[in-house]
């Protein structure tokens, strides 16, 4: 049996080997944020995600953390994901013990997205605002290394190179419905799971699990590389 607190310290030790800080801040792309809520339930560390509302006009009714666009009055990645958090599900930025900033991604508007991950009380009650969100909900995080139901979605990255997304269909027993989850939201979530957890997926991921600092930093450079390619050829 494990206590809830030295679970808590194993996964604080291993995000912060994984913490990039801002080393990528500098990179000229519009940027934005995304909270990677973690919390205990049963023993279980598990992740808070969203289901964005119809009525938005980007990616309605699809999975994704609490996020968004940069603001001018935002001091830096941290600021931005804990200002959306608590705009889309009533979180207070006080009530975070943010941990690290892990590797980003790229969205399909070309944002450089920061992942940031911290801890929320397992007691925290969601607010959605309606007009962003339509449901809040927990997923084990070990669901991301060992899931029920999983596929692979092929897709070009912007040089034309064959990549893989993963997608995972969650049944939520607590709204007796399915949440797919897959894109971006997936790829934090399982290389969340791969850095806390440190064992191998039940399915292929395109990391070196041996070197998964380093394989994720070049795996992202080489994507926005070609993204910054591609640009310079349409000029």
């Amino acid at each position: 049996f494990v206590s809830r607190e030295s679970l808590k310290e194993q996964a604080r030790l291993r995000l912060r080997e994984f913490d990039v800080g801002d080393k990528f801040s500098h990179l000229p792309l519009r940027k934005a944020s995304v909270l990677l809520p973690l919390l205990l339930r049963g023993g279980q560390l598990h992740l808070l995600l969203t289901l964005r509302s119809m009525q938005l006009r980007r990616s309605p009714g699809e999975v994704c953390f609490p996020g968004g666009k940069r603001e001018a009055i935002d001091k830096d990645e941290i600021a931005t994901a804990l200002r959306e958090a608590k705009e889309e599900v009533g979180l207070q930025p006080e009530k975070v013990e943010v941990i690290c900033r892990l590797v980003p991604g790229i969205d399909k508007m070309n944002h450089l997205v920061t992942p940031v991950v911290g801890f929320i009380e397992d007691t925290f009650q969601a607010t959605p605002n309606p007009h962003e969100v339509s449901k809040v909900f927990v997923v084990p995080l070990e669901y991301f290394v060992k899931p029920r139901n999983y596929n692979t979605l092929p897709y070009k990255t912007p040089s034309g190179r064959s990549g893989r997304l993963h997608c995972f269909i969650y049944d939520d027993h607590e709204h007796k419905m399915s949440f797919k989850i897959w894109g971006l939201t997936a790829q934090f979530a399982v290389f969340l799971a791969l850095v806390i957890f440190g064992k191998r997926p039940t399915f292929e991921v395109d990391y070196d699990l041996d070197n998964l600092i380093s394989s994720s930093e070049n795996n992202f450079m080489s994507l926005y590389e070609s993204l910054y390619e591609r640009k310079k050829s349409n000029l």
